[in-house]
């Protein structure tokens, strides 16, 4: 079981978000009130490409222990300062299968769909960060640590401190893949 350590939003497209007291999640369609929120995609590259394309990145999650592997390589990073809407603490997100639930609180369920592709507008924030979020595993794949993306699958209040219990899906299960 995790928690929420903290939660954010912001109604403009910029990198780094607000951190809140508590966020709203809409069923089917993200943080109420966020620039990323509705059912199809937000994020403006996604949305060059391809505008109704559904929105599998709703909801973006970071696990507070990415802070504290940064922290010793110079990077101090805050709440919301990776654009994430909620930042976790006790989960180890990268690990779970695409398809798995996170009941958050007492309402909200999210379900994850993949990973955050980090690109060039984390590297204008702090210099070196890019590469400091991207590893290579033993068999020489790509590791993206900046946080997995979700859709809404249950609405509700979310607030730091609330639990993060997660339901796996069937197996076999799938890797999360960037999205």
């Amino acid at each position: 079981m995790g928690r929420v350590i903290s939660v954010a939003a912001d109604g403009g497209h910029r990198f780094s978000k607000r951190v809140t007291p508590a966020i709203r999640l809409l069923t089917g369609l993200g943080v109420e009130g966020d620039a990323h929120c509705g059912v199809t995609v937000k994020h403006r590259s996604r949305v060059a490409a391809d505008p109704t394309a559904p929105n599998l990145r709703q909801v973006h999650l970071v696990q507070g222990e990415l802070f504290d592997e940064l922290r010793p390589r110079g990077f101090d990073l805050a709440p919301g300062d990776l654009g994430e809407n909620i930042l976790t603490g006790g989960l180890d997100l990268l690990a779970l299968p695409r398809g798995a639930r996170l009941a958050i609180g007492s309402t909200a369920i999210v379900e994850l769909t993949g990973l955050r592709n980090p690109c060039g507008q984390i590297e204008n924030f702090r210099k070196g960060l890019l590469a400091a979020v991207l590893d290579r595993a033993a068999d020489g794949s790509l590791v993206r640590k900046a946080g997995v993306m979700a859709i809404v699958v249950a609405g509700g209040e979310v607030a730091p401190g609330d639990t993060i219990t997660v339901t796996l899906p069937a197996e076999p299960w799938q890797r999360l893949e960037r999205v």
